[in-house]
């Protein structure tokens, strides 16, 4: 699986540490972390978000958010980001993070997302010296339960042509819907720049109608909830799709092909999906919906994207043909002009299945 080519769209900075790196930056920088052990740490931070809570489970970001504070830590961790999903498989990688959480050390919003654009540079280089090509760029994410939507907006433009691909907000989603971000939203397309909003994780399909119809969402990030919409039946139709009804916002998404960053392990240990082979990805995919497939907290979920597509193998009965359609829509689904998506598509994504 690590060989097969890949695209991960959904995959936060703050969220894919090293805990080698962790410990060595909170030494320099006296955090505290729960151990000083990699070892140990790596297991805390897994441990700590298999609660069923999206809460609980944002709760270990103070300990990441802690070590990314400074200029060197954040290219460092960026660099080390890049080169941990080439060594993968990752030929494309969006990486997202929110700005106004890496202020606490002086840095401007601007020189946040330099240095974390240095650090991307630099991982590619060095892939690229290793004999691996990957493509990756950031996305700028705004906190959706505080008011620095337009202003995290206004900083996406500035640095439109100097990696920053897109734009988002995270954060807990119950109690904070979208549309308080409209005017962010509004500017974004004045402007022709691309939005993915996380949607329908700790929230139901009104969430996801939020963020697609009144902030015009280009994907949605997780949108695993979208199932609540939908009634499965029994047997397949003579297209062998399920048998299902679906309802009027589900039929939307699927019919007009609004792309959904599922992120399997991650829903498990949030509580929006019970387990991994039962996840609604698999019907999504199977009712024609455009599925990606995603890590969300490489070290949160102590997983990999090759990790995750061989769950779905082993426990959802998927195969080859399914992992190169999830790879090729996420690809088609990313904020890469569309040249590019088109030469990675024709030099490496497909000849890496047909290989196979």
């Amino acid at each position: 699986m690590r060989r097969l080519p890949k695209v991960s769209l959904h995959d936060h900075l703050d969220g894919g540490l090293r805990p080698s790196t962790m410990v060595e930056i909170a030494s320099a920088t006296g955090h505290t972390l729960p151990t000083s052990d990699p070892d140990e740490l790596g297991a805390w931070f897994y441990e700590a978000a298999n609660s069923g809570s999206l809460v609980r489970y944002l709760e270990t970001f103070d300990h990441t958010v802690a070590v990314m504070q400074d200029a060197e830590s954040l290219a460092r961790v960026a660099e080390e980001a890049v080169l941990d999903l080439a060594a993968d498989g990752v030929v494309h990688a969006e990486l997202r993070y929110a700005p106004e959480q890496h202020l606490a050390g002086g840095l401007t919003l601007d020189e946040v997302v330099v240095a974390v654009q240095e650090g991307i540079d630099r991982g590619r280089s060095r892939a690229a010296e290793s004999g691996t090509r990957i493509s990756a760029g950031q996305l700028v994410t705004a906190m959706r339960h505080a008011d620095r939507g337009l202003e995290i907006a206004d900083l996406a433009l500035r640095h439109r042509d100097e990696g920053v691909l897109g734009f988002d907000i995270a954060g807990a989603e119950l109690g904070f819907p979208p549309s308080r971000h409209v005017e962010a939203f509004d500017r974004l397309h004045a402007a022709n720049f691309p939005v993915t909003i996380h949607a329908g994780e700790a929230d139901g399909p009104a969430s996801i109608a939020d963020a697609v119809h009144t902030c015009g969402a280009q994907r949605i990030g997780h949108g695993v909830r979208i199932v609540e919409d939908i009634q499965a039946g029994e047997g397949t139709d003579r297209f062998g799709m399920p048998n299902a009804t679906l309802g009027r916002l589900a039929r939307w998404v699927r019919d007009r092909g609004v792309p959904l960053e599922l992120a399997p392990s991650s829903n498990v240990q949030t509580g929006a999906a019970e387990s991994v082979e039962t996840h609604p990805v698999t019907l999504l995919k199977d009712l024609g919906f455009k599925v990606t497939v995603n890590t969300d907290n490489r070290l949160v979920s102590r997983t990999s994207l090759s990790r995750e597509f061989a769950l779905l193998v082993d426990g959802a009965g998927w195969g080859v043909d399914d992992v190169r359609r999830a790879t090729l829509t996420a690809l088609e689904a990313s904020f890469l002009p569309y040249e590019e998506r088109l030469a990675l598509a024709a030099d490496v994504v497909r000849p890496g299945y047909d290989a196979v």
